[in-house]
């Protein structure tokens, strides 16, 4: 009864300075979840999104994150050259999502690297990152700039990905590299009663 009455208050227009509230504590008290992200883009507060108190997120305006997402402890987004990201995405601890990389131009030009303007950088990358809904992205993985992952994948813990990822993908390794299908992991569970049901893309199944 406490729990629900609770909920309620949460999903009201009480929401939103309750997330306020609860971020302010989470610096306080690191490392916490917060419960509810304001998306600039769409500028809807995502009431079901968790995020760690010690993720950054940099260049917030261009990260655009759906609802029921999971960030967790210590991962970086970095928005500069933008993020978007699903529904029921899951993003475990130590997770790196780049826009921009510098590895090459920062040879080329030398100590002129920080006068240049980005645009004027041989070599600098810069391209935005997607996430499809309902993809899992397991702990210290490094998703590198310009790169799409498909909804319902499975992305390993430890996988650099480089590359797209089509849709309901296993991806393991260093470059990651599909090596099966998350829809052949879930089979074996959509016969339990309501399963089926509450599978988030029913046309896959």
């Amino acid at each position: 009864m406490q729990t629900s009455l609770l909920k309620r208050i949460y999903l009201s227009p009480l929401g939103i300075p309750i997330t306020l509230l609860l971020s302010l504590v989470g610096r306080i008290f690191k490392p916490f979840m917060v419960y509810g992200y304001y998306d600039r883009g769409s500028k809807k507060l995502r009431k079901l999104t968790r995020i760690s108190s010690t993720a950054l997120l940099s260049d917030k305006k261009n990260i655009s994150i759906g609802d029921n997402c999971w960030i967790w402890h210590h991962s970086i987004l970095d928005g500069s050259n933008g993020i978007t990201i699903g529904d029921g995405v899951q993003i475990g601890a130590w997770v790196g999502i780049f826009t921009h990389s510098s590895h090459v131009a920062i040879r080329l030009h030398g100590e002129n690297y920080l006068r240049l303007a980005q645009d004027s950088r041989i070599g600098y990358v810069r391209a935005p990152v997607s996430i499809g809904d309902y993809t899992f992205i397991g702990a210290g993985a490094k998703i590198l700039p310009g790169v799409t992952i498909g909804k319902g994948c499975v992305i390993s813990a430890g996988a650099v990905v480089n590359k797209d990822i089509p849709d309901y993908s296993i991806a393991v390794g260093n470059p990651a590299k599909v090596m099966g299908s998350s829809i052949d992991l879930d089979r074996k569970f959509l016969e339990i009663e309501g399963i089926r049901d509450q599978y988030f893309d029913k046309d896959a199944i």
